[in-house]
C-alpha cells in the first residue's frame, strides 16, 4: 500500500465519506483511492467552489469535510473559500499535494499560506502517514495536510490502521458564579453563537435552563434556528435583530453568551447590551473569553456541559417571562410581522416583498445559505429556518461569491431538503460557473438572485458622500439566461405575481436547479450594512 492508498483509507475510515475538489496529476491517484475505499468524490468546475462545497456540507452536517485539489495554483485557487472555512473552525481537512523543490513552477510556501488564514498544517511522512492523518482529522477544524509527490508514491509501512479515538471527558468546570448570576437576575437573556451549534445537546439544555430561570433565547447570526420554534426566542441578535428582540435584549439585566463571542455584529458595537447588564461568557477555548468586550463572568467549558451543571444548582423563578410578554413576542417576533412601506415599482419588486412571499411558497423543510452583501439581510431576516442545520452563513471572511458553492455542498448534504442559496448579483457572476456543477449533480437547488445592477454596498456606503458610482454598477444583464446557458432553469421576477414559475418548480420534481433573477429596488441602503462599515 502506497501513502495515497493509506491516506484514503484512514479518512474513510474515520468517517469521512464525502471529498470535494478538482483533480489534477498532483492528486489524481488520491482521488481515485478514495473512491476505491468506499468514499464519494464530488467535482467542482473550480477549486475555489470546491473549498466552498466541502465547507457548506461540513456546516450542515456536523462532520469532518474533505478537498482535495492539484498543488500550487489548485491550492491557491481554493484559498479564499478556505480563509472562510479556517474562521468558522470548520471542520475540513484539505489533502494539499506539494511540490517541495523551490524551483518548481508549483511551489507554494504550504505552511505560510496556512498560517495566514489561522488553518492547522500537517506535513504527512511516510512512515507515519496513518498517524498525520489521523492526527490532522481529529483536530476538528480545517487544517491543510501537505502531501509531498514523492511521498505518495512512497510504500506507507504502517498501512492504514487506525486506533479508536481516546476519550476526553469535558473538564470540570466551576458554574457557581454563572449560577449566582442567574439567581439574582430578573431580566435574563441567552445568546447561543457557533460554539453552542457544535456542543452536543446544547440546544435542549440551554432551553431546559432557560426555563428553570426565566431567560429569553437569542442567537448571534451564524447560530440562527438554534432556539426555531421555541416560544420563548428572540431569534437574532445584533443587526438582524427584529425592534421587538432589540428592546428586549437591551432591557436585560443579565446577559449569557454560550459559544458566542459578543462580537461587533452579534452586539451592534455593543449598543445592544444595556449599561447596567451583567454579562457572562461560555466559551470552549478559554482565549475566547473577554475577546471583544469585557464579561463580568467568564467559564472556559463546553456549552451543553456548563448548561446541565447550572440547572442542577439553579432554582426555578419566572424571570421576565409572563403571558403578556409571550402575546409581543408571538405577534412581533418575526420580521415579517414588522410594517413597512413597499418600494416596488411596475420594473423591480421591494426585497422585503419578495423575501416573504418566497417564505410563504418554500416547504418548511428548507436550508437557507446566505452570500455577502448588501442584500444579505433580507433573506437573513424573513426567511425562517427548521433548525440550526438549515442556515449557512458564509461571513467570517465577508467575501462575496462563496454562497453558491457552500449552498451547493449544503445540498449534497442533505437532498432530503430544499436548498436555498440567497445570493447578489455580484456574488452570482463571481461564482456562476459552479451552476454546471449544481445541473450535473440534479442537486435541489432554488437560488435567488436579488439583482440590483450593482455592488450595491459600495453603492450605498459612497454614494451619500458624492462619489462617482461609475465603477460599482452593474449592467442590467439577463441573469435567468445565463442560468439556462448553464443548463439550469431561469425566471425573472420584477412583481409578486411573477413567482408563480417558482411555485410550479416547487410542486414538481426539483431535478433541474432553478435560478430566480429578482430584480429588486436598491433605493436604500441596508441598516445591517451602516453597521459592518463601523468596523472598517
Amino acid at each position: 500500500m502506497n501513502v495515497a492508498e493509506a491516506v484514503a483509507r484512514v479518512l474513510v475510515a474515520c468517517g469521512a465519506d464525502h471529498a470535494f475538489g478538482l483533480i489534477g496529476s498532483g492528486n489524481f491517484h488520491l482521488a481515485n483511492a478514495f473512491v476505491a475505499a468506499g468514499g464519494r468524490f464530488v467535482p467542482a468546475v473550480h477549486e475555489g467552489g470546491a473549498a466552498s462545497m466541502a465547507d457548506g456540507w461540513a456546516r450542515t452536517t456536523g462532520r469532518t469535510a474533505v478537498l482535495t485539489v492539484h498543488q500550487g495554483p489548485g491550492v491557491t485557487n481554493a484559498f479564499t473559500g478556505l480563509a472562510e472555512a479556517a474562521k468558522s473552525r470548520t471542520p475540513l481537512v484539505v489533502l494539499a499535494p506539494e511540490a517541495t523543490n523551490p524551483r518548481s513552477n508549483f511551489h507554494v510556501d504550504l505552511p505560510g499560506l496556512a498560517a495566514a488564514v489561522g488553518a492547522g498544517f500537517v506535513r504527512v511522512r511516510a512512515e507515519h502517514a496513518a498517524a498525520d492523518v489521523l492526527g490532522a482529522f481529529r483536530q476538528e477544524r480545517t487544517v491543510v495536510v501537505a502531501l509531498p509527490l514523492d511521498v505518495q508514491a512512497a510504500e506507507a509501512p504502517g498501512g492504514a490502521s487506525v486506533p479508536p479515538a481516546p476519550p476526553f471527558p469535558p473538564a470540570a468546570v466551576d458554574v457557581a458564579p454563572l449560577a449566582g448570576a442567574l439567581r439574582a437576575a430578573r431580566r435574563p437573556v441567552f445568546i447561543a453563537g457557533r460554539g453552542a451549534t457544535r456542543s452536543h445537546g446544547a440546544r435542549e439544555a440551554l432551553v431546559a435552563l432557560a426555563d428553570r430561570c426565566g431567560a429569553l433565547l437569542a442567537t448571534s447570526a451564524a447560530a440562527k434556528g438554534l432556539f426555531a420554534g421555541e416560544p420563548w426566542s428572540l431569534d437574532v441578535s445584533g443587526g438582524f435583530a427584529t425592534p421587538l428582540a432589540a428592546e428586549l435584549i437591551g432591557g436585560a439585566d443579565l446577559v449569557v453568551a454560550f459559544g458566542s463571542t459578543l462580537n461587533m455584529w452579534t452586539t451592534r458595537h455593543g449598543r445592544l447590551i444595556g449599561d447596567g447588564a451583567v454579562v457572562a461568557q461560555v466559551d470552549t477555548d478559554p482565549a475566547a473569553l473577554g475577546v471583544h468586550r469585557p464579561v463580568d463572568v467568564a467559564l472556559a467549558g463546553d456549552v451543553a456541559t456548563v448548561a446541565r451543571d447550572c440547572l442542577a444548582v439553579t432554582d426555578e423563578t419566572p424571570g421576565w417571562r409572563g403571558p403578556a410578554l409571550r402575546e409581543r413576542i408571538a405577534a412581533e417576533g418575526a420580521w415579517r410581522s414588522v410594517a413597512y412601506t413597499d418600494d416596488g415599482d411596475p420594473g423591480r419588486i421591494d426585497p422585503r416583498t419578495l423575501s416573504i412571499a418566497l417564505d410563504d411558497l418554500l416547504p418548511a423543510q428548507r436550508t437557507v445559505v446566505i452570500d455577502s452583501g448588501n442584500f444579505m439581510g433580507y433573506p437573513s431576516m424573513f426567511l425562517s429556518v427548521p433548525d440550526r442545520a438549515g442556515f449557512l452563513f458564509t461571513q467570517a471572511f465577508q467575501s462575496v461569491g462563496l454562497g453558491l458553492a457552500s449552498a451547493l455542498g449544503a445540498a449534497v448534504a442533505r437532498p432530503d431538503r430544499l436548498t436555498v442559496a440567497a445570493l447578489g448579483d455580484g456574488g452570482f457572476l463571481m461564482s456562476a460557473a459552479e451552476l454546471a456543477t449544481a445541473a450535473t449533480l440534479g442537486a435541489p437547488l432554488l437560488v435567488v438572485v436579488y439583482d440590483d445592477a450593482a455592488y450595491g454596498a459600495e453603492v450605498h456606503h459612497f454614494g451619500p458622500d458624492g462619489h462617482p458610482l461609475d465603477l460599482v454598477r452593474l449592467p442590467d444583464r439577463d441573469l435567468a439566461a445565463i442560468a439556462r446557458g448553464y443548463g439550469c432553469s431561469g425566471v425573472t421576477v420584477r412583481t409578486r405575481a411573477d413567482l408563480d414559475p417558482v411555485a410550479a418548480w416547487l410542486a414538481g420534481d426539483r431535478s433541474r436547479p432553478l435560478v430566480v433573477d429578482a430584480k429588486v429596488t436598491s433605493e436604500r441602503g441596508a441598516w445591517w450594512l451602516e453597521e459592518a462599515f463601523r468596523g472598517h
